[in-house]
C-alpha cells in the first residue's frame, strides 16, 4: 500500500485479487454472500472504532474536530476495551458458524432421532 497522494484506494479495492477465488461452500452464490456480509461486518467494526474515537475525544475535550479524529490513537486502556468489544463482536457474528461446528462434534444424535427413538416406546 501507499501513502502518496496520487494512489487511488478506490481502484486498488476493486482489483481483481490474483488466482482462483476461494471456495468454502457449494454454491457460488453463498460465497458471495458471505463476502459482502464479511465486508460490511468489517466496515461496521471499523465505524465502532471511529465511534469510539469520537466519544473518547468529547468526553476528553467537549469539542472535536476532524485533525483529532484522525490523530486519535488510543492509550493501553482504550485499546483494551476496544479489543475486548471486537472480539466480543466476531464472536456474535460467528455464532452461527460456531453452533454448527459444536453440533458437528457433539456426540449427542440430531434431535429428531430422539423424537422417532421416543416415538417408538
Amino acid at each position: 500500500m501507499s501513502d502518496t497522494p496520487d494512489f487511488d484506494w478506490i481502484a486498488a479495492s476493486g482489483k481483481r485479487a490474483k488466482g482462483k477465488r476461494p471456495e468454502f461452500f457449494d454454491a457460488e452464490a453463498v460465497d458471495r454472500l458471505y463476502s459482502v456480509v464479511f465486508a460490511l461486518a468489517a466496515e461496521v467494526s471499523a465505524l465502532r472504532e471511529r465511534q469510539d474515537t469520537i466519544e473518547r475525544l468529547l468526553d476528553k475535550n467537549g469539542t472535536l474536530n476532524r485533525e483529532d479524529i484522525e490523530a486519535y490513537e488510543p492509550d493501553r486502556e482504550a485499546g483494551e476495551e476496544r479489543a475486548l468489544a471486537t472480539r466480543a463482536y466476531v464472536a456474535r457474528i460467528m455464532r452461527g458458524f460456531q453452533q454448527a461446528i459444536e453440533a458437528m462434534e457433539a456426540d449427542d444424535p440430531p434431535i429428531m432421532e430422539w423424537v422417532e427413538k421416543l416415538s417408538r416406546e
